[in-house]
């Protein structure tokens, strides 16, 4: 064999060849068509492996009008909270031969220019917005015309755009309780200039209300880096009344907070009770073993990518809003208030 012949790709022509098949039957096969026999899937199937054959994607998607990428917005990729979601999103659309392609303003953007541009460039089938996400125009007109889901935001709308989230009520709700019930009234809340830590600071303070705590309510604002976490913590630590429990809007920012209070001599859970929100990787570390709010994202992925097939499937569907219930994963970093 010539090496030009060699280098040359193999083509669906090929594979109808060595199969002794027409092209439109290999065609057939590709698709998962069940009018093929068994025997003739078998000769297709053979054909392809003896060739080392791949399927043109660009070909394949322009016969049916699709490209089969999937554009996934991110708020923040270097959140390990997207890890969780991500994988519930490819669980769902890998079995369907979709592909999620990343983006996000901080990283993959180019300078000026909208995260959703390259997006649009690339004729994605499909929208995923999943975390804090500011709506540029650029966004508002490509789920304008572009099947979107919504993932992990709850009052963020957009015109037809189905909403998956987790209940951030609810979540901080039975942080502050767990605190509560362990005997705990002096509770800080560590929040974040994002809509869930906005969500969790009213559900914490309305918490704290109804169990007749309004005045040792403490929201301390931090930027939800691990560093300002540790800075709110020291501010905490100095202050005139020091809590004995706080509750973090991420487990970024409570690990934060546990650098700060180890620095202090603040033993943690017998002096200092700490819970962080996302059971991110981080808060099953064993060093770390911190108690937080699972918001199931994984199931959060799996429900935005199913609502995302369906609206594939028809775009007229009525606009759609699912709310997960989270849970609580009690750790080693909370235990009973120390008595005075």
């Amino acid at each position: 064999m010539k090496q030009q012949e060699a280098a040359k790709r193999p083509t669906i022509y090929d594979v109808a060849r060595v199969a002794g098949v027409s092209r439109a039957l290999v065609s057939l096969v590709l698709r998962g068509s069940p009018k093929v026999s068994a025997e003739k899937k078998q000769a297709v199937a053979d054909a392809i492996a003896a060739l080392d054959y791949r399927p043109s994607n660009a070909a394949r998607w322009l016969a049916s009008g699709r490209t089969g990428i999937i554009g996934v917005l991110l708020d923040d990729l270097a959140n390990p909270w997207f890890v969780e979601l991500l994988d519930g999103l490819q669980s769902v659309l890998g079995e369907q031969n979709l592909r999620m392609v990343l983006s996000d303003p901080t990283y993959l953007a180019r300078p000026g220019e909208s995260p959703v541009s390259a997006f649009m460039d690339l004729r994605v089938d499909g929208l995923i917005i999943a975390g804090d996400v500011q709506a540029d125009d650029t966004l508002v007109r490509a789920a304008a015309h572009t099947p979107t889901v919504i993932a992990g935001a709850r009052d963020f709308q957009l015109l037809s755009a189905d909403i998956v989230t987790n209940d951030d009520v609810a979540g901080a709700r039975a942080a502050v309780e767990h605190l509560i019930g362990l005997g705990h009234r002096n509770i800080a809340y560590l929040t974040a200039p994002t809509r869930s830590a906005a969500l969790r600071a009213r559900s914490y303070e309305d918490t704290m209300s109804r169990h007749g705590l309004r005045e040792n309510i403490r929201v301390v604002a931090t930027d939800l880096s691990e560093h300002s976490g540790f800075e709110a913590m020291n501010g905490l630590i100095d202050s005139v009344q020091p809590p004995t429990a706080v509750l973090a809007a991420n487990d970024i920012l409570a690990v934060g907070a546990l650098s700060a209070a180890d620095e202090h001599g603040i033993g943690v859970p017998s002096q200092l009770s700490l819970v962080g929100y996302d059971n991110t990787y981080l808060s099953g570390i064993r060093h770390l073993s911190l108690t937080s709010v699972d918001p199931v994202s994984r199931d959060v992925g799996i429900r935005a990518a199913r609502l995302l097939l369906e609206r594939l499937a028809d775009p007229a569907l009525p606009q759609r809003t699912e709310v997960l219930t989270p849970r609580l994963v009690v750790r080693n970093s909370t235990a009973p208030a120390a008595r005075a």
